[in-house]
């Protein structure tokens, strides 16, 4: 993984942006994955879960050790960002601790209906990253929207092939996907380092 080529920003709150990242096997495995699929119940969370029930939380599709051999290269990023030289890099530019976190990587292909209201992420999530696989040349629009304390919307980062961005969440995090058209596919990867257990703890 490759985060040497990166820029930062500071409006409307503090993130990095990043370009080609990934090598493209693993954007082979990003585009073309099976993803779980069903009827989705889309109310502007990604889970489904503004009515308290998670609807679509069965349909997602996160790596763990038992699904991960169907998934080399992904597998590969995420032992990368285990190892303690890249989460201490990453820890200096987001001024946080992760020497006690996990990785958790899930494979995302969101569908036509599909938007995010304005929201901050829970705060055991303490690095959200997406990274952008773009196969069915979708519009450049459908990156994430970033919003001021007024929920104004005031940047989309745009959608590019193996680009992305990382930030961690705060008071004034707000970010989100307007209702924007969805031809085929939103294909990327979100990437975290949560303080919860998952298969894939940190080195120490």
């Amino acid at each position: 993984m490759n985060l040497d080529n990166l820029s930062s920003a500071d409006y409307p709150f503090k993130h990095w942006e990043i370009s080609n990242c990934l090598d493209v096997k693993a954007l082979d495995e990003i585009s073309y994955s099976n993803i779980p699929d069903g009827n989705r119940a889309y109310d502007g969370t990604r889970a489904a879960d503004h009515t308290g029930q998670g609807l679509d939380g069965k349909l997602r599709l996160f790596l763990d050790i038992e699904n991960s051999k169907f998934y080399p290269y992904l597998t590969k990023v995420i032992k990368e960002l285990q190892k303690k030289d890249i989460y201490k890099k990453i820890g200096n530019f987001l001024n946080k601790d992760l020497s006690n976190s996990f990785v958790r990587l899930e494979i995302i292909g969101d569908k036509k209906g599909f938007w995010l209201k304005p929201h901050k992420d829970i705060p055991e999530k303490l690095m959200t990253m997406m990274i952008w696989a773009n196969p069915y040349q979708e519009s450049e629009n459908l990156g994430t929207d970033l919003y001021d304390k007024n929920f104004k919307l005031v940047k989309t980062i745009k959608y590019l092939h193996n680009n992305g961005y990382f930030f961690s969440s705060g008071q004034d995090t707000w970010h989100g996907l307007e209702l924007k058209e969805i031809k085929k596919e939103r294909r990327c990867i979100q990437i975290n380092y949560v303080s919860f257990e998952t298969d894939w703890p940190v080195e120490k």
